[in-house]
């Protein structure tokens, strides 16, 4: 089976600022935080905000204190300036399309201009926008009710940003024709073009096409109706747990879009559960390969092999005799830090990986076990190693189990908001990095191997670079859900474009570093192989950017792969070279 996303599926521009303005809201703001009305059109993001305490204002009271946020949508003009009055701090958090409209719509009206605005006169936006129109604003949904007016002397016509871009090119041609004199705005959000004509082109490929997003939102109500005119069955759903999971099982190609209030996460377990259709095919291999690599990245398996594969192409690369001591431990150590790491780590999970936050809820004991198991392998396997290396991962773990504990009190420094290693934004990344680094590439020099200083040097980063581009990329994909649990990644911090940068260059150093190894012969021939796992990552991240790759499980399990590779290409320099 094959699945389509939409590259413009998801947040647009809009909608994802007010939503990050209203999530941030609570630590910024005076308290109680209220939005004047529902703040966009999605049930998962108001029951959110609803969580963290932020209430929705219906009508303005006549005495209140605290903070109000205008919704993506706007509101008219008195709205603002009654809520002030009534004693609260307001924040308009209006999409900065929608006040390009509100713009056009004030200065014509002032000129003397009939405002006509096509669009829904129930919904939000166009009730704003009639607000700045004042008396001379008038709503119309087709070409009929636009005939039907009055001829006027002198008015413009403005498009509610998430209408059918179809409709508007039929009233511009009709105006064209008949009232020449009227001025036309263009004012559709660009978003909403590209998201409707995406739809035009997806649909004569798929099978069926599913629409994700709020049964209120005319955006997304306007996707399936498009899909539904191409012939193709159109699903709006709002949740994975809406998908009629029987009538997609026969559909070989599905495609997947959303409307603009849809949140990322939403759109990931929509994904996920498509995917997972092959899986209730009886005897179909692709469902039981799917299987087996959802078990093998639900329990930590994989990470865990890749990460004894990174230490065996480590081993290689610094010329050293295999031995079997790091490997395990590399393994061990990674595979109790990441069931951890899950363990602690189930509220983000809930947004970034349901199925995962189910598995480790149902398994949390087992789990358990297990991590205490592998480390204690772990460290069993470092001792054989030697004193120092043994020493060096038993801090390495304390730190692991430290991470989500607060090392300081919240009695010894009230100021203080980094109580934990985890507080520290971005911390998780580098951390990660390093132990991995360490793990694969410093414990045979601490257990007493001897391999050149300029070797390790060039493994130690080769990996650190490696798997700090996969963890923030990884980091990217988790975003919101992070963003919601107040989790401040180093995704976060630098934001999408910037962290997509920082891993190019740093898989950039990861290249030039491992070829100049080579060229200059401080590097067996391995290093240059090696080099293609750094640009296959790069290659990965590239793709995703461009909204051409899913994030699902195929996604997650090939990302992992590249430490597979890298202990592959290992292998082969080791046979080759005679060391195995």
């Amino acid at each position: 089976m094959k699945i389509i996303v939409a590259k413009t599926a998801g947040f647009c521009m809009g909608v994802r600022r007010a939503v990050e303005m209203v999530f941030d809201a609570p630590g910024k703001y005076t308290p109680p935080i209220y939005t004047y009305g529902p703040l966009i059109h999605n049930p998962q993001v108001l029951e959110l905000c609803a969580e963290k305490g932020i209430r929705i204002l219906d009508s303005i009271p006549d005495r209140a204190n605290g903070t109000v946020l205008i919704r993506a949508h706007g509101v008219p003009p008195d709205i603002k300036v009654r809520l002030e009055a009534a004693g609260l701090t307001v924040v308009d958090t209006t999409c900065p399309r929608v006040i390009k409209v509100q713009t056009i719509i004030r200065k014509q009206a002032q000129k003397g201009y009939e405002v006509i605005i096509l669009g829904d006169e129930d919904h939000p936006e166009v009730i704003g926008l009639l607000g700045y129109a004042g008396p001379r604003g008038q709503v119309v949904d087709s070409l009929e009710s636009l005939a039907s007016l009055p001829v006027y002397d002198k008015a413009i016509i403005v498009a509610q940003t998430t209408q059918n871009t179809r409709l508007f090119e039929q009233v511009q041609r009709w105006v064209e024709g008949n009232r020449p004199h009227y001025r036309l705005f263009n004012t559709i959000c660009d978003s909403t073009e590209k998201r409707q004509s995406e739809v035009r082109e997806l649909a004569p490929q798929v099978d069926a096409v599913v629409v994700v997003g709020g049964k209120q939102s005319g955006n997304t109500r306007r996707l399936a109706e498009i899909a539904s005119f191409y012939g193709k069955t159109a699903f709006h759903v709002e949740t994975a747990a809406d998908l009629n999971v029987d009538a997609l099982a026969g559909c070989q190609i599905i495609g997947i879009t959303a409307g603009a209030s849809t949140p990322s996460w939403i759109i990931k377990q929509v994904f996920r559960a498509v995917e997972k259709l092959p899986m209730a095919r009886p005897g179909g291999i692709g469902g039981r390969w799917l299987t087996f690599q959802r078990v093998l990245l639900l329990t930590n398996i994989y990470v865990a092999f890749g990460a004894g594969c990174l230490a065996f192409a480590a081993s290689q690369l610094q010329g050293g005799r295999l031995m079997a001591e790091h490997v395990l431990a590399a393994m061990s150590y990674v595979l109790s830090m990441h069931i951890l790491n899950h363990l602690t780590g189930r509220a983000e999970d809930r947004y970034n990986s349901p199925d995962r936050e189910r598995f480790y809820s149902a398994n949390k004991r087992v789990l358990a076990a297990v991590a205490l198991a592998a480390g204690g392998l772990g460290l069993l396997s470092a001792y054989r190693m030697g004193w120092l290396a043994f020493a060096v991962l038993l801090v390495m773990s304390a730190l692991g189990l430290a991470y989500n504990i607060p090392l300081v009190p919240a009695g010894i420094w009230p100021g203080l908001g980094w109580r934990r290693l985890r507080d520290i934004p971005g911390s998780k990344t580098f951390l990660i990095a390093v132990a991995w680094a360490v793990v694969t590439s410093l414990l045979p020099l601490l257990g007493g191997s001897r391999p050149s200083v300029w070797a390790v040097m060039a493994s130690f980063g080769w990996t650190a670079g490696l798997v700090f581009s996969r963890t923030l990329f990884f980091d990217i994909l988790d975003m919101q859900g992070d963003r919601i649990v107040g989790k401040e990644t180093l995704a976060i911090v630098l934001g999408e474009k910037k962290s997509f940068s920082l891993i190019y260059s740093v898989l950039a150093i990861t290249v030039f570093g491992l070829a100049a190894g080579g060229l200059i012969g401080l590097l067996p021939p391995l290093a240059y192989g090696l080099t293609g796992c750094s640009l296959l990552l790069a290659a990965v991240a590239w793709r995703h950017q461009r909204r051409c790759e899913p994030a699902g499980l195929k996604l997650e399990f090939g990302v992992e792969s590249l430490f597979v590779l890298a202990g592959a290409m290992g292998l082969i320099f080791c046979f080759l070279a005679g060391n195995c």
